[in-house]
């Protein structure tokens, strides 16, 4: 059988979380995505405007393994200088940051910070290339 169509990208995370409101906040407030759809009180659909971002509220016995298959996801950044900035702002709102902003070798810049229940996120900037 022939593979089919490439698909369109990856558009669409769903996590489990156990510091709801926190992550809401974090989200929301300081990441500035907006709110697509509350199903419910457990249930939260966030986006940037061309993506889709689920916040499940874990189960109360929600006990992950010290080492997950998920190492990060990342959010990109429409310029380069925007990492310094979003790095300084985080910082400055109290947000834990795993990985100082440094330039890569195939030209992107980025650094990594934890959500309110530890998921690695990285901010990054990639370069539009013929790639």
């Amino acid at each position: 059988m022939q593979r089919p169509k490439p698909t369109t990208g990856l558009h669409h995370v769903a996590l489990f979380i156990k510091h709801f409101s926190e992550c809401e906040h974090f989200y929301t407030q300081l990441l500035g995505m907006s709110i697509d759809w509350r199903p419910d009180a457990d249930n939260l659909y966030l986006t940037s405007g061309n993506d889709n971002f689920a916040l499940h509220r874990a189960p109360e016995d929600f006990n992950p393994a010290k080492h997950q298959r998920l190492d990060h996801f990342g959010f990109f950044l429409s310029e380069r200088g925007e990492v310094d900035k979003w790095c300084d702002f985080l910082k400055e709102n109290g947000v834990k940051i795993a990985a100082q902003p440094k330039d890569h070798r195939d030209g992107t810049r980025s650094f990594y910070c934890a959500d309110p229940d530890g998921n690695m996120v990285q901010m990054i900037y990639y370069p539009v290339t013929d790639r």
